[in-house]
Order: structure tokens, then sequence, then C-alpha cells
């Protein structure tokens, strides 16, 4: 035999021997699969025996002898067996902020009370009530388990900490401890698996954690909750996290490592971060009809996946935040929680963060009621934004002192269905701006870059919980509405209110609309007028139906803001001299002037539509 020869059988008896190995690893390995989702499904199929037995008047803690047709044990494991069988009991954390109710059955909170609060009715704020929250981890190990089908015990306890433990048989145990941070809403938790060694087979390399809450309502307005209301999530490194529902149902999988869940309610969120990062999961948010007899808002759920520690003890920490959205509070974490509060995008959320916040927080230093805080600051923006709006203002005025000068030009082309006469009056018009000085469009820009603050303060004031059950007036919550009628039932486009705030707003708005308008000079052809009715009657209505059920707080600035408007145009149009610019218009007619660019193109336009239809004209001929 050749030395090629050799070589080939050599090469070939390492790829079989290569592939038995192979083969006997993947066998090993469906095995055990296999045998997990056959404990699973064994585990599945005893719950629901259990739960015919429940039905049956059979209690879960009676022993199989005592009650025949028990059903037969359900883990390998005896402790483990045990420990499902005994009824759990709570533990209480508590600082100056919250209390914390621990249940040692799945050694998981039970409930969160946060105590400088109360909701809408004065009853105690529970971010989840009693039973309403599960936290559990899922693990093969000889297995599949899950936590929260165990009692654990307590190992330590003091008014701030407890330590939980689930021993098994074989030795070793799952371990949650808790410890509640003094004057904080943040609780750290500490899921260890000390001595698994040789119960978690070396292959399992992943746990499964399920962090479920069912949020109970606690505002006023059931349409303003759910607005603001969503679950968020964060990757590291990001500069916002990623936000779904806002008051609609939604669902979303993540198959890339993701570093905390937020379930917020409106002013209120339930936060989950994992500092070694989750490598992936499913996450959905599901809201509760308005008529929901438990009052509740939305279900929240968080089903993750995490990498097993390594080595005998390994253990892996979390960080839950139970309070309140307030922006310097969720700042103050160090995370980007406080990312969650919408404050608009990159401009407007610049404006809100580095000019809203601070200013509205100066005032509060000094100022304790917030209806006089909101005049202050809106008296202050519009001060800033003066200069801005006074050329928009003055050319408002000067245009209606040209009033008597339009009218003439509109006799003088009547017909609005004739395209040649409207380019000549549209000439005319414009050349009468120019010879008074009036620019039509030159106050539109500054007008446009006030929008920004506007928009910012329709974010700021619905998500400000500052504002939160605080009184004005006959208003006694400025975060929700303020219904001066209840109609007892859902009405169409308004709801089942009507809110003073609101109303109150779109008369001004109304008011100072006519105001404008009525001074301006009057076209007679349809475009300006569908224009008028928009901006008169359209415009007040929509607003009115917009802010109904928004916050009071932004009903209350949207109206002052109008009311300074209305003394802004008044006093400057007072200041304006009328004859003065009559008489300059009247000492130009004839002269010269010079066309600015835009007159330019009228022309040209205007002289290539005379040639089309000159053209036209010849070929009918």
């Amino acid at each position: 035999m050749d030395k090629n020869s050799v070589i080939g059988f050599i090469l070939i008896a390492a790829i079989f021997i290569g592939f038995s190995v192979f083969q006997s690893n993947q066998a090993r390995k469906q095995a055990e699969l296999q045998a997990q989702l056959d404990s699973v499904s064994r585990v599945e199929a005893i719950e629901r025996q259990l739960a015919e037995a429940e039905r049956a008047g059979v209690a879960l803690g009676d022993s199989a002898a005592a009650v025949p047709g028990t059903p037969a044990p359900i883990y390998k494991d005896s402790s483990l067996e045990a420990a499902s069988r005994v009824e759990g009991s709570v533990v209480t954390l508590e600082n100056s902020k919250l209390v914390v109710q621990i249940n040692t059955k799945g050694a998981q909170p039970y409930a969160v009370h946060v105590k400088d609060y109360k909701n809408y009715d004065s009853t105690d704020l529970y971010l989840f009530k009693p039973g309403q929250a599960e936290y559990s981890v899922s693990v093969y190990a000889g297995e599949y388990i899950r936590t929260r089908d165990f009692n654990f015990e307590v190992a330590e306890r003091t008014d701030s900490s407890v330590v939980l433990r689930l021993p098994f048989a074989g030795g070793g145990c799952i371990e949650q401890s808790y410890v509640l941070h003094a004057d904080s809403y943040r609780v750290d938790n500490l899921l260890s698996f000390k001595g698994m060694q040789a119960v978690i087979p070396r292959n399992v390399s992943v746990f499964d954690l399920d962090f479920d809450v069912t949020m109970p309502r606690m505002e006023k307005g059931y349409k303003n909750e759910t607005q603001y209301s969503k679950l968020d999530y964060y990757f590291e490194g990001d500069k916002k996290p990623v936000e779904i529902g806002r008051g609609r149902n939604a669902s979303r999988r993540v198959d890339s490592k993701l570093s905390w869940m937020a379930f917020q309610q409106q002013f209120f969120s339930a936060i989950l971060r994992a500092p070694q990062q989750f490598a992936s999961g499913e996450l959905a948010v599901n809201f509760f009809p308005q008529d929901d007899p438990e009052r509740n808002l939305m279900a929240c759920s968080a089903k993750m996946r995490l990498d097993l520690p390594a080595g005998a003890d390994g253990s892996v920490p979390f960080e839950f935040y139970f309070g309140p959205n307030h922006f310097k509070t969720l700042k103050e974490q160090g995370h980007k929680y406080e990312k969650i509060i919408p404050l608009g995008g990159w401009l407007v959320g610049w404006f809100t963060r580095y000019a809203i916040i601070p200013m509205f927080d100066f005032f509060h230093r000094f100022i304790s009621s917030f209806g006089l805080i909101i005049l202050l600051m809106t008296l202050v923006i519009k001060l800033v934004v003066f200069p801005l709006t006074y050329k928009s203002y003055a050319s408002s005025a000067k245009m209606s002192a040209l009033k008597p000068e339009i009218d003439k030009i509109n006799a003088k082309f009547p017909h609005t269905d004739n395209q040649q006469e409207m380019m000549k009056k549209q000439q005319a018009t414009m050349d009468l701006y120019k010879r008074a000085g009036v620019s039509p469009m030159g106050g539109c820009l500054p007008t446009l870059l006030t929008f920004p603050i506007l928009w910012a303060m329709f974010r700021f004031f619905p998500a400000s919980i500052e504002l939160r059950q605080q009184p004005f007036l006959w208003c006694k919550d400025l975060s929700a509405y303020d219904a001066i009628v209840d109609f007892g039932g859902r009405v169409p486009l308004i709801g089942d209110h009507i809110s003073l705030f609101a109303l109150l707003m779109a008369l001004t708005m109304w008011l100072y609309s006519k105001m404008t308008m009525a001074n301006q000079p009057a076209a007679n052809d349809p475009s300006a007028a569908s224009m008028r009715f928009m901006s008169v009657w359209m415009m007040p209505i929509m607003m009115f139906f917009i802010c109904n059920n928004l916050s009071a707080a932004l009903s209350y600035y949207y109206l002052l803001s109008q009311l300074i408007a209305i003394v802004q145009t008044w006093a400057i149009r007072k200041s304006i001299n009328k004859d003065a610019i009559l008489e300059k218009v009247r000492a130009s007619a004839g002269k010269p002037v010079p066309k600015s660019k835009w007159q330019q193109r009228l022309e040209e336009a205007q002289k290539m539509q005379e040639q089309m239809q000159r053209e036209q004209a010849k070929k009918r001929k």
C-alpha cells in the first residue's frame, strides 16, 4: 500500500469518527431537549389536574394520602414538590416613599403602594394592586421549573430588605434578594443560583424571566390617561427608548440585547433594568376598556431571555424603579429613564428641557400656585418672542389701513372667473403693498418660528406630574379636564363633558380671529372667503374638540396666549398712523416703484398667460 492510500484511509477514518461523535452529541442534546419539553408538558398536564381538583373542592395543601384521587407528585425533586404545596406569605419592605410587598410564593413583588400620591378619587395609589403582578424565573434544572410555583423560605429579613431561598433536594438553591433603598423609589433585586452545578445541566446556558403587571386607572380622564400610557424599552447607547402602545394594544419581539423596559402610565412607571442586559424578549401592552368593572388601565408583559451565569454560585442583578414620571427624579437614576416623558422631537424636546422646565422649576421655588406660574411663563414667552411676532402684527395693522384702496381695486376688477383680470388684480394689489411698504408674507416666517413653542407646551403640560391634582380657580386638577357639564354618557366628538377652559380658549380664539380678519382688506375671490371661514370658525371649533379632553393647564395656557395676542394687536394698531400710510400710497400713485423678485415673476407669468391666450384665440379663428 503506497503512502497516498494510507493517508486516504486515515482521513476517511478521522471523518467517520468525527461524524460519529457529532451525531452522538446531537442525539444527547436532542434527548435533553425532549426531556425538557416532556417536563413542561407534564407540568402543564398536572396543573390542569390540580385546577380540576380545586374545582372539585380539594385544597392544594391537602396531602395525597388524605384525599383519594389527588394528583401524583408534580416534581421529581422532593424539596420542590414540598415547596409547591405550601401557601405563600407576604413580606413588607417600606421607606418614606414606597411600600413594597413581596410574596414568598414565587419570591416576587406582590403590590407596590406609592405613599406621596393619591388616585383621583383620593384612594391609595398602587402601581399594581395585590396579586396583579408576576415576576418569575423559568429554568431547566433536571426538569422545567418556574419560580412562581414554589414557596421560598425567608432566610434574612429587615425593614428594607429580604432574602428568600428555594432549596433543592440534590443540593444548591435559587435565591432572590430585594433591597429597598432609603428615601428612594429604587428596589435592587439579586437573583442567585447557588451550588446548582449538580442540578442544572452544563449545556443549559439561558433562563427566562417573565414580568407581567396589570396597572389600575389612577386619573380622572380615561382618554387622556391612555393617550399618555405606553410601554418603553431601551437599547444601551441609544439616545432615547423605543415606545409601543400609547393608548393602543401593541406587541414587539426584540431579538437583540436591551437594557431596560418601562411599563408607563401617564404619571407613574414600573421600570425593570438588567445591568448585564437582556439577551432578547417579547413585549406587549393591552388596554382595558373604559367600562372595565375593576377599573384596570392596561396589562403589560415582558417575557425576557438572559444568559445563565457561569460558575457554581452565579448571580444576575436587576433594578426596579417604582415611582413618578418626574423629570429630575428619573434623570437622577442615571439610565436615561427621563426619556420616557414625551417632550417632543429633538427641537421641541431641546426647548422643553433647557427652557420650559428650568423656567417652570424657577417660578415654583417662589410661587405655590401653578395657575399663577403658568400665567408668568406665558408672559415671559410672549415677551421673548415679541420681536419675532411684532413684524407680523405690524404688517396686519398696515394692511388694515389699506382697506379703502383694496376696495377700489376689487371694484375695478370684479370678475373672479376671468384669469387675465385676476392676474391684473393681483399685480395691482402687490403694487399697492409695495408703495405702502407692506409685505403680506413678511409676517409669516416669524409666526412659524413660534410654532415649536406652541407644540412644546402641547407636550409639556399633559405630561407634567407637578400639575397633577393641583387646583386653580374652578379647576380641581390642572392635569385633567375641568368639566362644567357632565352629559352622563358619551357624545360623538365632544365626549361625556364640556371643559370650561377649553370652551373659553375656543371663544377667545374666535374673537382674536374675528378681530384680525375684520380689518383685513376684503377679497372677492372664493379662496379668500374659504381662508376667512377656516380662521374664524373652523380653527376655534377644532381646537375645542382637541383640548376638551386634555389637561386644563394646556387650555388655560392657550387662553392666556390668545388674550395677550389680542392686547398686543390692539396696542400695535393704535401705534400705527393709518392716515400717514394712505397719504404715502396716494402720493406715490403713478410713480415707478422698485419691483420685487416676486412681482417680476408674477408679471412674467402674466405675460406668458396672455401670450398663450392670444395664440389660442388665433387657432380658434
